[in-house]
């Protein structure tokens, strides 16, 4: 599927950027850098891994739907998690860009081939 081959892209280039240049996203927003850049970059690497799975799951994803579901879940979880820093003074409202980018824009595709995944097998959680 086109989204998936998209998310997959997407994700390999911005968790390289992250892991190449792990101060950038901060001096962007006019943040303090961060102190272990180290964390920063362990999160690149986790998204672009997450890439490399969409690429795989994009071949069949009602195969691979389990890369779909994992996937879903963390760019739900993503903007908890950023509620729960912006609520507490921990990023500013502009680290809200990453969100959009890195979760939101994809909430909609990843959902419908959940979705028809489960229409098609309504035991796939089983």
């Amino acid at each position: 599927m086109k989204a998936l081959k998209l998310a997959a892209i997407y994700n390999v280039i911005w968790g390289a950027w992250v892991i190449l240049f792990p101060n950038a996203m901060f001096e962007l927003l006019g943040m303090e850098k961060n102190n272990y850049p180290e964390i920063w970059q362990c999160v690149g690497m986790i998204v672009g891994v997450y890439g490399v799975g969409y690429w795989i799951a994009a071949s069949d994803p009602y195969r691979h739907f389990p890369i779909v579901l994992v996937g879903f879940l963390g760019k739900i979880l993503g903007p908890i998690g950023f509620a729960q820093a912006l609520l507490t003074n921990r990023f500013p409202l502009a680290f809200g860009v990453i969100i959009i980018f890195n979760d939101l824009i994809w909430w909609p595709s990843f959902f419908n081939l959940l979705k028809e995944k489960y229409k098609r097998d309504k035991t796939f959680l089983a």
